[in-house]
């Protein structure tokens, strides 16, 4: 994901003998990303979340106001992703995006840096709504526009991803049960001396080609979720009868990007998500907590395709496992 947005296993489907009666089996029983027991993990927008999937997101749309470059500059970043899972618990994973940047001199636009690496589901506890994950990421170097500073290094990206909701509290605290926090740790180590970067020059009115610095920066951050499907019949307080779709999921995020040695770039984003059977839309605003992370309130947006619902005779089974995935619901 642009550190984000990358990601739990699922059930594979039968083979059926045409497409039709494939997507008809997906409909009565999908097998949707992010679940733990009673509880679904919302795809944030801001950072990965804890799933190891088949899913797609495409796009990933993100305007915001921020200093960079001793200037400011008002970006508009379109952003892809996409995973596939190798085993029940193991995806290769890819990422990538264009950036439109406008600057007080004039205008840049260009590719951002790609992104491959694995993701494993590392723990799973469905009763108690907890999943963790870990990946490592390899942000390619040159595969990105020098214009808008996405030329090199090389980087690696190890990361942790953690997911606990709150279902299993006991009735006294019946009232907390909807909520659910999950966290995001990246750090983003370059290899080797950066690449060539467009930096404004107000005193020319033109932009100059600039050596910009290289540091180890960690990407970090959390969110709080409200699953309304704890406010319906659906939930009974003992294990769920089917998945957890096809509800609203209102959140905040908070993000932090910490380069060593300079200020955090803090946000607040509080936004609202909906989950069908195959997809996930959401948006969000962007609320700068200080200067780094912004002069002035910005937007994202994000449509999330979870592709073994959406096309089960591709991705109804991992690529390299005839093992089916366990089950994200049973206890």
């Amino acid at each position: 994901m642009r550190w984000g947005k990358l990601r739990l296993t699922r059930r594979g489907f039968a083979q059926t003998a045409t497409l039709g009666s494939a997507l008809l089996a997906a409909a009565q029983a999908a097998s949707a990303h992010g679940i733990a027991g009673n509880r679904y993990f919302d795809g944030t927008l801001c950072f990965d979340d804890p799933a190891v999937a088949d899913e797609a997101t495409l796009p990933l749309y993100q305007s915001l106001a921020f200093p960079a470059q001793n200037s400011n500059t008002d970006e508009n970043r379109l952003n892809w992703a996409f995973a596939r899972l190798l085993t029940p618990m193991l995806a290769f994973v890819a990422d990538g995006g264009w950036l439109h940047q406008n600057w007080p001199v004039g205008h840049t636009s260009g590719l951002d840096k790609t992104d491959i690496g694995l993701k494993y589901e590392a723990y799973r506890n469905n009763q108690h709504e907890t999943l963790i994950s870990v990946g490592l990421m390899w942000g390619i170097a040159h595969s990105g526009a020098r214009a808008v500073g996405a030329d090199a290094p090389n980087t690696l990206q190890p990361g942790l991803f953690i997911g606990k909701g709150l279902g299993d509290l006991p009735d006294s605290l019946s009232w907390l049960r909807p909520l659910a926090i999950t966290a995001a740790f990246v750090d983003e180590l370059p290899l080797g001396r950066g690449g060539m970067a467009l930096a404004p020059n107000p005193a020319v009115g033109r932009f100059d080609a600039v050596l910009p610095p290289t540091v180890e920066t960690l990407h970090w951050g959390f969110s709080i979720q409200f699953s309304t499907l704890y406010l319906t019949s659906r939930f009974n307080g003992g294990p769920p009868k089917d998945e957890p779709l096809n509800q609203f999921v209102p959140l905040v995020e908070f993000k932090f990007d910490s380069p060593r040695g300079q200020y955090t770039a803090a946000t607040m984003n509080p936004g609202l998500a909906y989950v069908a059977v195959a997809w996930q839309a959401a948006a969000e605003a962007i609320i700068p907590l200080n200067r780094a992370g912004g002069n002035s309130a910005g937007f994202r947006a994000q449509l999330l395709f979870f592709l073994d619902d959406l096309i089960p005779s591709v991705f109804g089974r991992p690529l390299l496992s005839d093992k089916p995935a366990r089950s994200q619901i049973a206890w």
